[in-house]
């Protein structure tokens, strides 16, 4: 998800569930690593096998993560991210020498079970404003034609991750659905490109971002109890968002004559922090309904059968943006660390979530306000901005869960959040005029954590984001010294 920026603004649109026509496989998840101590890759191959998770979506190329893929069994779908769009689409060398370095050597070399190729994340975004309306069906078919020259086409199939605003329904009834009226040409030819590849359409479906938009939105209507307000559609009833939204997407593909169709929900899920509705109570019931839902192989009225689906997300990533809200740095099923969240069935031998194994957290040190310090002190401003800009503090927003601590405690969690961030340092606890002191009590307060961070992966975590950023502009300079000959 492209920080998941899901701002669509009608339910029906911001909630979509894609549905499957096609055989599943288990349940899926999204890897993502914007995290400022990420766990080691192998840490988290073993985090994904011990739960019995047999499918993964990468938002990009990252070859530490695919290596650590080796072998494993776990299908992959890999991420082009939307700054590479314009050299895929603008040449077919590019697209091959991509396909050559991030799937072709990993699929021969290492044994990586790569089945996805992912062109861009939620191009058609309302907020983007067409930025990538005029590459993203070259950059599918170029990458697509590299495939081909690779003889790969038949194992990995393109497809285009989605936001649910490509289409709407002026009814908000699922049998009013199309395709938006300003991109509808161009979401027809890329269903035609996806269909006659033998590809899937790929969607991301949110109900919580229709509460965090509306807070009229009937919050029943958004989880799977069966207690929200049915909608009759000609027949077909509706009593909760996913299957109207799923239908919505069924009818705008079948109206434009692709009714068989497949399609992938590339993210689906509910944050636990950053917003009153994001908590740990409603994460659970929604991701574990819909869990539910996949075990008793539940389908749409429009669609029997489970869906192919991505949970969203794996673990949660401290450095998000947090552009579309607080929340999205809260999306994981675990916490930084690895540690489950909450009690969860994925349908699989375990009866909850299985822990990250082998993972080494920091000494048992936090940095907060010095009980000298005066809450008047000029300097005391600026300081918690400071620690909030480098760090994260999204969990002291209103209605999360440090959203109710003394003024105090919001500067010892600020203070805290950047200590923690920069491994603990000494000096990362030296905030000017001796506003800070380093404890060995825990100052955790009820359901608000203090958190420590892990050890392992900090550098790595490093190291990896410098060789995708290396490798994105390589890849852009290439296609510069492309076009200049």
């Amino acid at each position: 998800m492209l920080s998941k920026s899901v701002f669509a603004v009608s339910f029906v649109i911001i909630s979509l569930y894609g549905n499957l026509f096609t055989e599943t496989e288990g349940i899926g998840v999204n890897w993502g690593s914007q995290a400022s101590h990420p766990l080691p890759p192998a840490t988290v191959v073993r985090l994904l096998k011990d739960n019995g998770i047999q499918k993964v979506k990468l938002f990009e190329a990252d070859s530490e993560i695919l290596s650590a893929l080796s072998r494993s069994g776990i299908q992959v779908m890999v991420g082009i991210p939307n700054d590479l769009l314009a050299p895929i689409a603008g040449s077919v060398a590019v697209a091959e020498r991509w396909v050559s370095q991030n799937v072709s050597a990993h699929v021969s070399s290492n044994g990586v079970d790569i089945r996805y190729v992912a062109v861009g994340n939620e191009p058609f975004l309302k907020s983007f404003n067409g930025t990538f309306e005029g590459i993203t069906l070259p950059a599918l078919q170029n990458i697509q034609s590299a495939l081909i020259k690779a003889g790969l086409a038949s194992q990995v199939k393109v497809t285009v991750p989605l936001n649910a605003d490509v289409y709407e329904s002026a009814s908000n009834l699922p049998s009013d659905g199309d395709f938006r009226a300003e991109i509808r040409d161009l979401m027809i030819s890329i269903v035609k490109f996806l269909s006659d590849n033998q590809a899937p359409f790929t969607i991301n479906i949110y109900p919580f971002i229709s509460l965090y938009n509306d807070p009229h939105f009937p919050v029943e209507f958004a989880f799977f109890d069966g207690t929200g307000s049915p909608v009759n559609d000609n027949g077909r009833v509706y009593d909760n968002v996913l299957d109207a939204n799923y239908d919505t997407l069924v009818w705008s593909l079948q109206k434009n004559g692709f009714g068989n169709m497949s399609i992938i929900v590339g993210e689906v899920g509910w944050p636990t922090d950053g917003d009153k509705n994001a908590n740990l109570q409603y994460a659970r019931r929604y991701n574990q309904g819909f869990m539910n839902r996949q075990k008793a192989g539940r389908g749409t009225p429009m669609r029997p059968g489970a869906l192919d689906a991505y949970l969203f997300g794996l673990i949660d990533e401290d450095a998000k943006s947090i552009q579309p809200g607080n929340f999205e740095r809260h999306w994981g099923i675990f916490y930084i660390d690895g540690q489950p969240k909450y009690q969860l069935s994925l349908g699989n031998a375990n009866a909850g979530l299985v822990p990250a194994k082998g993972v080494r957290h920091m000494a048992k040190k936090w940095c907060v306000l010095a009980p000298s310090a005066n809450l008047q002190d000029p300097q005391l401003g600026p300081s918690v901005s400071y620690a909030c800009d480098h760090a994260d503090c999204t969990s002291l927003g209103y209605g999360s869960s440090c959203g109710s601590l003394d003024l105090a405690k919001n500067v010892s969690y600020a203070f805290n959040s950047y200590y923690q961030v920069s491994d603990q340092l000494d000096s990362a606890c030296k905030f000017p005029g001796g506003l800070s002191v380093i404890t060995t009590s825990d100052p955790s307060v009820g359901s608000c954590k203090f958190k420590i961070m892990i050890k392992s992966g900090s550098s790595g975590g490093e190291a990896r984001g410098r060789m995708t950023r290396s490798g994105t502009v390589l890849l852009l300079l290439s296609w510069c010294l492309y076009i200049v000959l």
